[in-house]
């Protein structure tokens, strides 16, 4: 029993949510066709509220109005031209509310005077409430004090029945009444215009986040696909000039740098079908199988790059101090940076070029690093000019760990290029 009492409420909720939905359905459908159309809208109401006017003089005419009228004496012309003032400007009271009520006031200081006291005045209050959805506290004011005014001039002419406190405090209430409600939709329409505005500077913001990303994950890519192309291709290329030369004096050799070049192209052409393997939308082949992954190099695997560029005819040296004690992202920015320096050198240095790595591990995660050739320091080309992403490559990824890098000629009187990089130590987490 329990558990269906418990679950009764939950039923009768989903019952009466279509009839919420349906609801708000509908009223955002008027509203709609309202922005659409405004004088459908204000021609039916001020229709309304004439008719209503013209029903309420007729009562008059016929005697009904005893109660609250002061004069019964009143022309039936007066009385026609009263009604019409008071509910015909009704027409502009959405576009131009102050000047409404300006036009509707002598029309409530003449039916005061005269003592008719229709009740189309009530229709001041209509506007009252525009005044206050639309135009600032200051015109609510005087607007509250020309409301009041004819009331203040009917006491005055026709006495204290009722007493004249009673008729401006009534009055004084009413306008209140319907300067509050205006506000009341004034501020939750407001509230509503600032949810609807953040929720799109929200969606704008999520959409720049995405694009940024996007650029960032493609500057990414171009970086790692410009290191292995670069450099595997380098690789390649040394390795098929000095199998060319050897081929006609040692057939051997030759063979062993063919043997080398197809395993270099394998390597990158694995390394390129697993990265591009990451990038590709399964729901185009209509296949679940996912992509093939792999670890990103680490400086266990620099002993393999050293190998490569060996057998394309450039010797290293390498001097290593202190241990290797570092995440998996400043090992890859290492990799990546002796990688690219080592191809610039296959690519620049010339013939008969050697070069050396100094590799020194600090306290706290710190590092230095330095490539340097024994070749033609022939000045790279600008990337602005020749689109190449080495240079630039290795300064994004230096500074992601707040360091430096420094790459030139050597200084005189030696010859060659250097890369210098220093990594700081890690921020404590």
């Amino acid at each position: 029993m329990d558990h269906v009492d418990a679950a009764r409420p939950a039923h009768e909720d989903r019952g009466a949510e279509p009839l919420t939905e349906y609801i708000q359905r509908f009223t955002r459908r008027v509203r709609g066709f309202d922005r659409r159309r405004p004088l459908v809208w204000d021609l039916h109401l001020t229709g309304f509220w004439l008719t209503a006017a013209l029903i309420d003089l007729n009562a008059y005419l016929n005697g009904g109005r005893n109660y609250v009228a002061h004069n019964l004496d009143v022309p039936t012309g007066l009385l026609l031209a009263l009604s019409l003032g008071f509910s015909v400007p009704l027409l502009w009271r959405r576009t131009h509310p102050a000047a409404v009520l300006l036009t509707m006031t002598p029309v409530a200081l003449l039916n005061a005077w005269s003592g008719a006291i229709l009740q189309a005045a009530m229709l001041q209050l209509l506007v009252v409430f525009h005044i206050a959805l639309r135009l600032s506290l200051r015109t609510l004011s005087w607007a509250a004090l020309l409301v009041l005014t004819p009331v203040a001039v009917s006491a005055i002419r026709y006495g204290d029945q009722p007493t004249w406190e009673q008729q401006i405090g009534a009055q004084l209430m009413s306008v209140a009444v319907a300067a509050l409600i205006g506000i009341t939709v004034r501020t939750r329409r407001n509230y509503t215009d600032a949810l609807e505005d953040r929720a799109h500077r929200l969606e704008t913001e999520r959409h720049q986040q995405v694009r940024l990303a996007a650029a960032a994950e493609r500057a990414r890519i171009a970086r790692e696909m410009h290191d292995i192309i670069g450099h595997n291709l380098s690789v390649i290329t040394g390795l098929a000039d000095g199998g060319r030369y050897a081929a006609a004096k040692s057939p051997d050799r030759a063979a062993q740098a063919l043997d080398a070049i197809g395993t270099t192209s394998r390597q990158a052409l694995g390394e390129l079908r697993r990265l591009l393997d990451v990038l590709r939308d399964d729901d185009q082949d209509g296949t679940d199988a996912a992509p093939e992954l792999a670890p990103q190099p680490a400086l266990t695997d620099l002993d393999r790059l050293l190998d490569g560029v060996r057998r394309a005819g450039l010797p290293v040296r390498t001097t290593i101090k202190g241990e290797p004690v570092l995440p998996e992202g400043r090992q890859l920015t290492l990799y990546r940076v002796i990688q690219e320096a080592l191809t610039n050198t296959l690519k620049h240095a010339g013939p008969d070029a050697t070069a050396h790595i100094d590799l020194a591990y600090e306290a706290g995660g710190a590092v230095s690093l330095t490539v340097t050739d024994t070749g033609r320091a022939t000045p790279l080309p600008s990337p602005a000019l020749s689109g190449g992403r080495g240079l630039p490559g290795m300064r994004e990824r230096t500074s992601l760990y707040g360091g430096t890098l420094e790459a030139g000629p050597r200084p005189a009187p030696e010859q060659g290029w250097r890369v210098h990089l220093h990594l700081p130590e890690e921020s404590p987490q």
